[in-house]
């Protein structure tokens, strides 16, 4: 029986860790050079069954660099290919699509996003350099199981908002729409359940996570006010789309008592468990979470 396996391309937040023009506390040690922390490009998982046919969730600006370090990504066989065969978005912000643009020569693969999603790609004429005679768009019907490479995945709903870039006044944070989803992959008895962005747990969601073997959950901010306290931003994490892992309605008590293997992923430069030993680390360690760094590899 084929079992489902996971590698991790990118675990950082969008801008990756450190980001390019950040000097906050846990910023300042990467430049530093401090060993407790690791460099980190921005999320991005690829999923396989048999190791041959790969499919990325979702395509970071760094997906370039993510094939380079990547072996069982890189081209194979004739002058021209790839076992990348698809692509399945969680939403249209820079960091899950900019890396489609990594794509562009005419190699066949299909994408797969929600109306919201490719709608908004559709609107972007940048993204006809995917030629739509090579490159696929398959419209994907949220909670509706689909196949590719083997894989039963599912899209679902997650609470969330619209793309920075599209937002105009203040946007809904937590509303449960096409623009904000989370990814369900299942094979050969295992379950994978991919959330990088959510606002906050609902029953539904909690429900989805207690059937899964694996999940791995955004945890963009330690704390809601993180950014603001460290004068690193002005948005809290909710506001930005993202509930922090501590704190009572946090996502370190929401996902206390499942037996899944739990792991942390599309985490900030801001947030201090990314730095190995520190007291936020050993409270997610304790209880029983995996902070995701670059080349992880899971295997159901």
């Amino acid at each position: 029986m084929s079992r489902l396996k996971a590698v991790v391309l990118g675990s950082a937040a969008g801008g990756g860790f450190p980001q390019w023009n950040c000097r906050c506390p846990v910023c300042r040690l990467a430049w530093g050079g401090d060993a407790r922390v690791r460099a980190r490009t921005q999320a991005s998982v690829a999923v396989s069954v048999d190791g041959q046919g790969w499919v990325l969730l979702n395509a970071s600006p760094d997906l370039r660099e993510q094939l380079a370090a990547t072996l069982v990504l890189q081209p194979h066989g004739g002058v021209r290919g790839s076992p990348i065969e698809a692509v399945v978005l969680t939403g249209a912000e820079v960091d899950q699509i900019a890396g489609l643009l990594h794509l562009r020569e005419r190699q066949p693969f299909a994408i797969y996003g929600t109306a919201a999603t490719l709608g908004i790609i559709a609107e972007n004429p940048i993204f006809r350099v995917l030629a739509a005679d090579v490159v696929e768009r398959k419209l994907v019907a949220l909670e509706q199981p689909f196949v590719v490479a083997g894989i039963e995945i599912e899209l679902f709903t997650a609470p969330g908002k619209i793309p920075l870039y599209l937002e105009q006044g203040e946007p809904q944070t937590a509303e449960e729409s096409g623009t904000n989803v989370g990814v369900e992959l299942k094979a050969g008895g295992g379950r994978l359940v991919f959330v990088p962005g959510a606002a906050a747990m609902t029953p539904a969601l909690k429900t989805r996570l207690r059937r899964a073997n694996v999940i791995m959950f955004d945890g963009t901010l330690f704390t809601d006010d993180e950014m603001i306290r460290n004068g690193s931003g002005n948005k809290t994490g909710r506001r930005m789309g993202h509930m922090p892992v501590d704190g009572a309605d946090g996502s370190l008590a929401a996902l206390a008592g499942l037996s899944a293997r739990r792991v942390y992923i599309h985490i900030n430069n801001t947030n201090p468990m990314l730095i190995e030993g520190s007291p936020e680390r050993r409270r997610v360690e304790a209880a029983g979470f995996e902070v995701a760094e670059d080349g992880m590899e899971i295997a159901l």
